[in-house]
């Protein structure tokens, strides 16, 4: 939990040490919702992937964002982010807790003084600060289950979405893991699966 808060308070520190003068940088915070997609692919037989999407459920996030203008409509954004969310698997709920730190490259097509749009792409590092591994006995057949889940991670963002007034943003990202976010392992059956998890969010954030 120390190393996640660590974490956090270093990459809102770069935001606020940027340069406030410098081309089109601008501070807000962000918040929204994210919709997991977990798959779980059994490490023996690579056909053998299956899903459990009916028990995955919704979560949050919040944070600081900044973002600023490079050329032209080309610009960038960077987020440092507490990350929460829960998911069912075999009766357990699995609950996340993240640090996740996006790092976007921006295209931006004015549509007047009053709104323009863009899309974003890049990577996105996150950093466990909750429980890393988690035990329980499954009441059906008695299997041992440990979930254990990777202590940092790193994926590829690709969203868009819209600015209004110069100050409110609206967006939509979809996030696609390069690796795995878990491991899990049914020791009694002697079953061992790689997950990973595919995400999409929707975000509102404010900009002063």
């Amino acid at each position: 939990m120390k190393k996640g808060f660590s974490v956090f308070l270093f990459v809102a520190a770069l935001l606020m040490a940027s340069p406030a003068q410098a081309q089109g940088v601008k501070f807000g915070i962000k918040g929204g919702f994210n919709i997991t997609d977990m798959k779980f692919d059994k490490s023996s037989t690579a056909s053998s992937t299956y899903q459990m999407g009916k028990e995955n459920k919704n979560g949050w996030y919040a944070g600081l964002t900044a973002k600023g203008t490079l050329i032209g409509g080309l610009g960038f954004d960077i987020a440092a982010l507490y990350d929460q969310r829960e998911t069912e698997v075999i009766g357990e709920t699995i609950k996340q807790q993240y640090i996740y730190v996006p790092l976007n490259l921006r295209f931006n097509i004015g549509l007047g003084s009053m709104a323009s749009v863009y899309l974003a792409a890049g990577p996105q590092f996150g950093f466990n600060i909750g429980d890393s591994k988690i035990e329980w006995q499954n009441p059906v057949d008695y299997a041992q289950n440990k979930f254990q889940l990777k202590k940092s991670t790193i994926g590829v963002n690709v969203g868009a979405g819209i600015t209004l007034l110069k100050f409110l943003e609206l967006g939509a990202v979809y996030n696609i893991p390069l690796g795995n976010t878990a491991d899990f392992d049914i020791q009694n059956a002697i079953e061992e699966y790689d997950v990973k998890s595919n995400t999409f969010q929707v975000s509102a954030a404010i900009y002063f």
